[in-house]
């Protein structure tokens, strides 16, 4: 019997029917459904369990949603070493491989053991405060050092392996991992690095400068964006992946480099390239 974790997208209320064809179609085989209080689900014969404690409580996670929902997956399940089966319900889906009609034998392959799982690298981000304060998230896309609520440039000091790499004056700094090469990194210019590819990505937002351009480090780099103590650090803030968000202080330090765990996803047999083409419209020309 496997313990299989399901994950609704939390601005569908309720989650519709192929959420509870699923969950019916996982109990009559053997296997155990859990759903997380915050949810607010409770579906027959379903066991609830906290949130932050569904990692520890089963085998496979199923994502019904889009994108946003395989980044809250990853937060909460990456770390057990958890295997997800992403259902696109989204609108890009780019994370999610598997069409709601492809949902039930997708899900029996998983669990059989007949889909392929790829690693997905993710990031170590720890933001050292002048305070003494120290804060480490972990994320799947990107961190960025921006600014807030006020349209002006920041200056940034970047180091890779404590080699100063430049001093940006932009809107702020970008690092991606290869996953999120294609999210917030690629709408500002940077490069695509395929999921394979240990790397990560630096691209500067609107960078104040003809010169500046996106930097592709080794996976082994360790990062450090420091905002100097002389910079107008009022509103500039530290976001990973799109919802950890933090404010930096001028001297504050971010440290950036990959995590020990990585995001286990179940992978269709669709090339990657097919894959940016379908979803991105790799290459479309006009006419």
């Amino acid at each position: 019997m496997s313990r299989v974790g399901f994950l609704p997208r939390p601005d569908r209320q309720p989650p519709g029917p192929l959420f509870d064809e699923l969950v019916a179609w996982v109990r009559s085989h053997g296997h155990e459904a859990v759903v997380t209080e915050e949810d607010g689900l409770s579906p027959a014969g379903a066991r609830v369990v906290p949130e932050a404690e569904l990692g520890a409580s089963i085998d496979l996670g199923v994502v019904l949603g889009g994108d946003g929902s395989m980044l809250r997956a990853a937060h909460l399940l990456a770390d057990h070493f958890v295997p997800v089966l992403g259902i696109n319900l989204g609108s890009l889906g780019f994370l999610s491989p598997f069409d709601p009609s492809d949902a039930t034998a997708a899900l029996d392959a998983a669990l059989a053991g007949a889909l392929p799982i790829v690693e997905r690298m993710r990031m170590e981000v720890t933001l050292e405060q002048c305070d003494g304060n120290r804060r480490t998230r972990r994320g799947l896309n990107e961190a960025v050092v921006h600014q807030g609520t006020v349209a002006r440039l920041v200056e940034l000091e970047a180091r890779v392996d404590g080699m100063l790499v430049t001093e940006y004056s932009a809107d702020g700094l970008i690092v991606a991992t290869p996953t999120g090469s294609t999210a917030y990194n690629l709408a500002a210019g940077g490069p695509i690095i395929m999921p394979g590819l240990g790397a990560l990505a630096l691209t500067p937002i609107c960078a104040h400068a003809l010169t500046n351009r996106p930097l592709v480090v080794p996976e082994t780099s360790i990062i450090t964006i420091v905002l100097p103590r002389q910079a107008a650090g009022d509103d500039v803030v530290l976001t990973v992946d799109g919802n950890w968000v933090h404010p930096i202080r001028p001297g504050d330090r971010v440290t950036i480099k990959a995590a020990d765990r990585p995001f286990r996803v179940f992978a269709s047999d669709k090339p990657y390239f097919d894959i940016l083409r379908e979803k991105l419209h790799w290459g479309a020309r006009t006419r």
